[in-house]
């Protein structure tokens, strides 16, 4: 009886086969418990909110407190440990401690200003339109009417339009709202449950911030010493760039967002004075904020912000909107590619079409970041098929395929859309030739065959001759 003789390949095939079981196992079980998984991770973002406020924050901080670090109390701590035999230790650790204390104080004196000159104006702003809404519905009422005078049919089918929708609303009210009166105040707990967690998640996040930036270079090292010990030296290297790239990408994008939309409202509410626009606090913020979502942020602060001036003047509505449209062309054409630089490196149908997928997967937060998430993934698959290209020995641009038709599989030449059909005719006529030329050769194989049966060469006959005398 034959030995079993033991392989490593044999080994290599079963792990191959357990691993690609076990993983459609998984993946079969995380299918049929996905709404199990979407509440699993619900929860753990829940609980894991203050540290991820927290990794925000000084991630956004982070370029404030390298300022502050090596050009302001670098140079101040220098001279105060000028003669201290520690200097070497203690100059690094004052700058950095001074700088994220001073970095945390600029944020919340930033934030306090803003909501301090803001928040009247808006609440000034809001309570004149509330206050003159009466107004409002009365201009609109007469307006109406005064179109509808000239057209009593049309005025009687409105009337009853509205005589209907006011019996809907009512009986919407008296059948619906009545009712959810306690689920109202339900959800109006739950949110203000909701606001004051907000607010503890963003204060822990503070102090998460700050031992996150105060000890960066160590979380740094931590993180490079996993990577190097679980992947190898070539592979850890391309991780590592692949996160200073993502990092240079988003902080570049959110950065200049922030501050394009930070002028664009300025500008706005200037506008708005000049012109004597009404709420031109209001409309100012409106627009700046919105403006930080790239492609229909203009839209969505344009819409509220040239109705509510509507129903104060609707000629300074019309002319609102014309500045806002010249705005944003301004905004798009200038402004935003002086600040943004090369951070988007995509056009505007990728710009459209990541808005569009991260808005419909992640909402508001995949509207925000789906540009440069998009810008990221982009890059990576551009310079895979770059690689790929250059192994194969093709051209990496992509002007080399505008007019391309097919590389020869012979020479590796790239052949053109009108050069191929030039050398796919030159080629059929060549085949013609060639079977012309071959039907007269075998023609002429075929006339010359029955002679050649019949005649003798006079060394042939002599033979024969010679073969019948001895014959004889």
């Amino acid at each position: 009886m034959k030995r079993f003789r033991w392989d490593k390949q044999y080994l290599y095939w079963g792990i191959t086969a357990f691993l690609v079981i076990a993983a459609s196992i998984l993946f079969f079980m995380l299918i049929n418990h996905l709404g199990w998984l979407r509440t699993t991770l619900h929860t753990l973002g829940g609980i894991l909110s203050p540290f991820i406020w927290g990794l925000v924050i000084a991630y956004l901080l982070y370029p404030l407190v390298r300022i502050y670090q090596e050009h302001v109390f670098k140079p101040i701590g220098s001279l105060i440990y000028k003669k201290s035999p520690k200097a070497e230790k203690a100059v690094p650790k004052f700058s950095r401690g001074c700088a994220v204390f001073f970095a945390i104080i600029s944020m919340l004196v930033v934030l306090a200003g803003m909501i301090s000159m803001v928040a009247p104006q808006l609440y000034g702003s809001v309570e004149t339109l509330i206050v003159n809404s009466s107004d409002y519905v009365a201009r609109a009422d007469e307006l109406i009417t005064r179109l509808l005078k000239d057209y009593p049919e049309l005025d009687a089918a409105i009337s009853g339009m509205f005589g209907d929708i006011s019996n809907g609303l009512v009986g919407w009210a008296t059948n619906n709202l009545l009712p959810e009166i306690k689920n109202i105040v339900t959800d109006l707990t739950s949110s203000v449950y909701s606001i004051a967690k907000g607010v503890y998640n963003v204060l822990i996040g503070m102090i998460v911030s700050v031992y996150v930036l105060y000890s960066r270079e160590q979380f740094g090292a931590r993180g490079k010493k996993v990577l190097y010990a679980v992947f190898s030296m070539e592979a850890a290297e391309k991780i590592l760039d692949g996160i200073h790239f993502v990092n240079k990408v988003f902080i570049g994008f959110l950065s200049g967002k922030i501050l394009d939309s930070l002028i664009i409202g300025v500008i706005c509410y200037a506008g708005c004075l000049l012109m004597r626009m009404p709420y031109a606090v209001l409309c100012g913020f409106i627009i700046g904020v919105t403006n930080i979502i790239p492609f229909f942020g203009p839209i969505f602060g344009a819409i509220p912000t040239t109705f509510i001036i509507l129903m104060e003047d609707p000629i300074k509505a019309l002319v609102f909107l014309v500045f806002v449209l010249l705005l944003q062309q301004f905004d798009g054409n200038f402004l935003g590619p002086k600040i943004l630089g090369n951070s988007v490196g995509i056009g505007g149908f990728w710009v459209l079409f990541s808005i569009i997928v991260g808005s419909g997967m992640f909402g508001f937060l995949g509207m925000l970041l789906g540009v440069p998430v998009f810008v990221v993934l982009y890059t990576l698959f551009g310079d895979l098929v770059t690689k790929k290209l250059v192994r194969s020995g093709l051209p990496d641009a992509t002007a080399a395929y505008v007019d391309l038709d097919h590389f020869d599989p012979r020479t590796g030449e790239a052949v053109k859309i009108g050069e191929s059909a030039k050398r796919n005719q030159d080629l059929r006529g060549r085949k013609r030739i060639v079977k012309k030329k071959n039907k007269k050769t075998e023609e002429t194989a075929k006339a010359a065959s029955p002679d050649e049966k019949t005649k003798q060469t006079p060394d042939a006959a002599d033979s024969d001759a010679d073969t019948e005398e001895k014959t004889e």
